[in-house]
């Protein structure tokens, strides 16, 4: 296909919009793909052998769009499709896909987004809603000042909500995050002229010496690479050098590392499987689309040891022969992301990243590539498709990504927790981190608890440790509170009772009972709080993140809201053991039909809190 527009035969947007475009996608160099046209050229009808902007670079676009001007409009649509020579229906398809980005003819220029998810429930979101509401409209509707509110699933801020994400676009364009908000807050959020200072994260252990992956967290500064490189940094992919890309992996695996991200795939085997393809374009992607609600972890690591994830990558590209990296974080992280962005730049400038890394010869480069408001984005085949300019949804497997991954290539993909136990490894070597943790489960994990503690925050801990004990880490409930329940693993994860506080944290024990640690999220529910509608709340977080790509997930998680309105509003269908009946058929055929891990597990919480009779089982 060949794309071009005569003077006048369509709106290619404004200058502001193009100059939002061209930013990303270099001014163009020709008349055909977008630059000023002559009346003589309007005689030529064949492209003049420039190059297209590859299509990886439509979602940065669109994003700076919407950070220049607001809103992706018809007419920066169809300029997009010029520059890259892709019809504008694909492009507005890829815009309307994601969350945060606006697709119209206008938008106001203030967008506040309010957590309104399972933990920020528990600190109060209902009241900030409502102060917010008479401060400026009804949800979705712009007041007379330019400012538009919407409640959010979860960003990533559970440890001190209520949480507020505002975006602010044109001359003064910021993404501000605001931490345990009262109105006041986002009040001054959106009237300040720049971002605004984000506090430090939550890490009740910093200086315990015990700690493994969040070792460095309050000890080095996270802008100096000096710093990092006085506490150690760097001596871990200088021992990977002297060790060779089989020797980490025959390290890694010996350590019996699996991931952290909820399918605990031993990490070593899936290296060795990117190493031994023929095909020798490999690409190695850190999975920083940290969405599950009531998850904070990986942020915490790139706002407070950004160079380490660095490193981590680093070493992974070297081990699977790769040459290219990519970071994929959310939108929701802005100063994650300007973190990683500093420590790359700053690596590339001391040889840490480039063609010469360390003076070895061995050439490995990083880039940061953010989202756009997608909880399935996390999903690694999803992660893929929006790295390369499309929409976000799975892939059927197989093939899998160790064959066919990003840009159809052999890739290994990694969350952020994984990647720095990879450094611990290394550190310390593979019998001293397996000596940590169970048989079947080695090494520490980290635990995002929030809710009714005294303490919430980011907390380090073996494998093995018990519920009550890791609650108790964190001071425990407040006076005068019982336990009703804690979820674990987040929305696609499971509730338990307080019979379960003395089940140790290891995948088979929990199993067991019928849960999983997932991406380690801990929300612990006290007497006060209203289970009913938090199992409400994670059904509508399964309705509204399905990407409806497969039929069991788009209509499942939509009937398996309906069923759990119905039970909480005391009006089954039939009888209650009707309704239960039609819900395991249901939650039967996501998980066995879905195409991905959101539909299959969709109805994990939902069935254990039926099973514990919170909504009348």
């Amino acid at each position: 296909m060949e794309t071009s527009l005569s003077a006048g035969a369509a709106d290619i947007g404004t200058a502001e919009e193009r100059a939002a475009v061209d930013e990303i996608l270099s001014p163009p160099p020709s008349p055909w793909v977008g630059g000023e046209r002559s009346p003589r050229a309007l005689h030529v009808a064949r492209r003049d052998g420039t190059t297209l902007p590859p299509r990886s670079l439509l979602l940065p676009a669109l994003r700076a769009l919407e950070s220049r001007v607001g809103v992706v409009s018809p007419g920066a649509v169809n300029y997009l499709a010029v520059r890259m020579d892709l019809p504008p229906a694909e492009i507005y398809g890829v815009a309307a896909f994601y969350a945060l980005l606006d697709v119209g003819e206008a938008a106001p220029p203030v967008k506040v987004h309010v957590c309104d998810d399972v933990a920020c429930q528990l600190s109060g979101a209902g009241g900030l809603i409502a102060a917010l509401r008479e401060r400026y409209a009804d949800e979705g509707e712009a007041s007379l000042d330019g400012v538009q509110w919407h409640r959010s699933p979860c960003l990533g801020q559970c440890d001190r909500g209520p949480a507020v994400l505002v975006q602010r676009a044109g001359a003064h364009a910021a993404d501000i995050e605001v931490v345990a908000a009262t109105r006041e807050d986002v009040v001054r959020a959106i009237a300040a002229p720049g971002p605004s200072p984000t506090p430090p994260a939550v890490v009740p252990q910093v200086g315990d010496p015990s700690l493994v992956v969040l070792r460095h967290v309050g000890r080095v500064d996270p802008t100096d690479l000096d710093s990092y490189r006085t506490a150690g940094g760097y001596e871990s992919l200088r021992r990977a050098l002297q060790l060779g890309p089989e020797g980490v992996v025959d390290w890694v695996a010996d350590a019996g590392l699996a991931g952290r991200g909820g399918a605990a795939f031993p990490t070593g085997w899936k290296w060795r499987a990117v190493a031994n393809q023929a095909d020798r374009t490999h690409y190695v992607v850190a999975n920083a689309d940290e969405s599950e609600p009531g998850t904070f972890k990986d942020r915490v690591i790139m706002e407070e040891d950004p160079f380490a994830v660095v490193e981590a990558l680093t070493v992974a590209g070297y081990a699977v022969g790769a040459e290219q990296g990519y970071i994929y974080i959310r939108a929701e992280y802005p100063l994650a992301a300007a973190r990683l962005r500093h420590a790359i730049a700053a690596a590339r400038q001391r040889g840490f990243l480039g063609d010469d890394v360390m003076g070895r010869g061995l050439r490995f480069d990083i880039d940061v590539r953010q989202g756009a408001g997608a909880y399935i984005c996390g999903e690694e085949t999803a992660l893929f498709n929006s790295l390369e300019g499309r929409r976000g949804e799975p892939r059927n497997k197989p093939p899998f990504p160790t064959t066919h991954g990003l840009f159809g290539k052999p890739t290994a993909v990694n969350n952020i927790e994984t990647l720095m136990n990879v450094l611990a490894i290394l550190e310390f070597g593979p019998a001293r981190f397996r000596a940590v943790g169970t048989p079947d489960a080695a090494g520490t994990r980290l635990f995002c608890l929030s809710g009714a503690v005294a303490r919430p925050g980011l907390y380090e801990a073996p494998f093995g440790t018990r519920l009550g004990a890791l609650i108790d880490m964190a001071g425990g409930l407040m006076p005068g509170r019982t336990l009703q329940g804690v979820l674990l693993g987040g929305a696609a994860g499971s509730f338990v009772g307080p019979t379960a506080l003395d089940t140790p944290l290891a995948p088979a024990d929990l199993k067991a009972i019928g849960a999983t640690l997932g991406s380690g999220v801990v929300v612990v529910f006290d007497d006060t709080a209203n289970l009913t509608g938090t199992v409400l709340r994670i059904a509508r977080f399964f309705r509204d993140e399905s990407c409806g790509q497969c039929v069991p997930c788009r209509v499942g998680t939509v009937r398996q809201e309906e069923l759990v309105a119905r039970l909480a509003a005391g009006r089954p269908h039939g009888t209650v053991a009707d309704e239960l009946r039609l819900f395991r058929d249901l939650a039967q055929v996501m998980r066995d039909a879905s195409i991905c891990g959101l539909g299959q597990t969709a109805a994990n919480a939902v069935d254990s809190a039926l099973r514990l009779g919170w909504l009348g089982g």
